[in-house]
């Protein structure tokens, strides 16, 4: 096996190694109105002007409400034996809260379509909460700022879905990038609710306080959620539970300074570990501790006895790596990353990896490598599922259909990544059992809008939604083929 860089390898990933595609509700289902569902944080963020980059919502995105039959076909097609999407709490519990009515139509969706995947033998995760809180609990009590009331209340909708699904899933993740939900969400005001110290883009918002209340009632939250499925469906359906976190692999910006090289392991701590830490450890990292001090809010004996130990596997997101370099002095008030730098090239002007349709996101395989070392070093070589991995394209949607659909930089980034995956595991004893490509399709990204494609399926937004497959897509099932040991 090989790649344009010259990334090889001849390891081998365990005969019973499992791999897929995931997607998230807001991003594809679109029917944003439909059968009793109300909005959420991202509906009502998304159709504030100047908020998406492109002015676009996921009113229809790429109609997967209507479509489901066609989302499995290709997921059929690929070759794929595992799904993960996420549930609509909002399409559930249209208020949200735990007094409020469930809606049959959107519990009686997801349901069949749970069926529908089995009959095609796709395994459905699905994960709980991928940011899509319905707007009526931040209204109420502003959600996770109020942790008392947001705890409660996911608790409810965790129930309800456990009830009505846990004896066909066996798989769940509570939350998707809770490091999101906080710092996006409450700090730089990026993503839905927007809040923010930065009066420039909200009205509202404290970046110095709210995205560590947050972060803490988000675990809180899933040591709750994780507790309630252990004790009421695990005993009768089994199966497992966990949480997906991201993270970048960081690499110092000058490798003989200290100081950068300190700084990488603060940016992992305040990427990861923040939310790691608690649950396999006990507690925060000591670099949060020092720097934020009471800001950081504390748990209480019975938070960290529900947060500790409530990981049956590790959800990793990952995409790309930085080069970091510390800041001298003292941190800014709101700093959410550890008072340093990221950077895309090095103290001699060395690119940490080629340009993407992402400011964010430069692939370096390698770094996905030793942060899958890394992590498990650091918690005791947990079960890992990759949840996420994928990459954008520069200026993909800006090319021409025949063009686009022959994605060879992505197939590139696939084969360079799974190869790194498939070392960490055979050569570095990394327990990685699950890969999850993002994504099944291009969808609404965020903040980017459409202007961003990260699927392996092109999605005609101008014609239908037609969904056509790209070369990635009919690729990784291939590189898969190679890599996994025949039984």
């Amino acid at each position: 096996m090989g790649s344009a860089n010259g990334y090889t390898t001849q390891s081998k990933l365990p005969a019973d190694f499992a791999w897929g595609f995931a997607t998230a509700s807001y991003q594809i289902e679109g029917a944003y109105d439909e059968d009793g569902r109300l909005p959420s944080i991202w509906d009502t963020f998304s159709k504030t002007p100047g908020k998406v980059e492109d002015g676009t919502n996921g009113d229809v995105a790429c109609d997967s409400y209507h479509r489901t039959h066609e989302d499995i076909a290709i997921l059929k097609q690929y070759g794929a034996k595992i799904y993960r999407f996420s549930l609509s709490w909002s399409r559930i519990i249209p208020l949200g809260g735990r007094n409020d009515p469930v809606n049959q139509k959107g519990l009686e969706f997801y349901s069949k379509f749970i069926d529908d995947l089995h009959a095609a033998e796709i395994e459905p995760i699905i994960t709980l909460y991928h940011w899509d809180l319905p707007d009526e609990l931040l209204k109420r009590y502003g959600g996770p700022l109020n942790q008392d009331e947001y705890v409660a209340d996911y608790a409810n909708y965790a129930r309800v879905v456990f009830n009505a699904f846990s004896d066909r899933v066996k798989r769940w993740i509570t939350f998707n990038e809770p490091w999101c939900s906080s710092v996006l969400g409450y700090n730089i005001g990026k993503h839905a609710p927007g809040r923010t110290s930065d009066r420039k883009t909200n009205p509202v918002g404290d970046g110095v306080r709210e995205p560590w209340i947050v972060g803490k009632t988000l675990l809180v939250a899933h040591g709750t959620v994780v507790d309630i499925y252990r004790k009421e469906f695990k005993p009768t359906h089994g199966g497992e539970i966990g949480i997906t976190l991201n993270g970048d692999w960081p690499e110092p910006w000058d490798a003989e300074d200290p100081a950068d090289i300190e700084a990488c392991v603060r940016k992992l701590e305040f990427a990861i570990s923040w939310f790691a830490d608690p649950i396999y450890l006990g507690k925060y990292p000591d670099s949060m501790i020092k720097q934020l001090g009471e800001r950081l809010p504390a748990f209480t004996a019975e938070e960290i006895a529900l947060v500790k130990g409530s990981n049956d596997f590790y959800g990793m997101n990952h995409y790309c790596a930085n080069y970091i370099r510390h800041r001298e002095g003292e941190p800014e008030p709101d700093d959410s990353a550890g008072n340093l730098d990221h950077l895309f090239e090095d103290k001699f002007g060395n690119p940490i990896g080629p340009e993407t349709n992402c400011d964010w996101l430069r692939p370096n395989a390698l770094g996905f490598r030793k942060l899958l070392k890394w992590l498990s070093d650091r918690y005791g070589y947990p079960k890992i599922y990759v949840t996420e991995n994928g990459t954008s394209i520069k200026g993909e949607n800006d090319l021409p259909l025949e063009e686009l659909v022959n994605d060879e930089f992505r197939v590139q980034y696939y084969r360079d990544y799974i190869g790194a995956m498939t070392d960490a595991a055979a050569v570095d004893g990394v327990n990685v059992k699950m890969y999850l490509a993002w994504s099944l399709m291009d969808n609404f990204e965020w903040s980017e809008g459409y202007q961003t494609r990260f699927g392996v399926t092109f999605v005609d937004y101008e014609n239908g939604q037609k969904r056509i497959p790209k070369k990635s897509a009919l690729t990784i099932g291939k590189i898969f083929d190679d890599y996994i040991s025949k039984k």
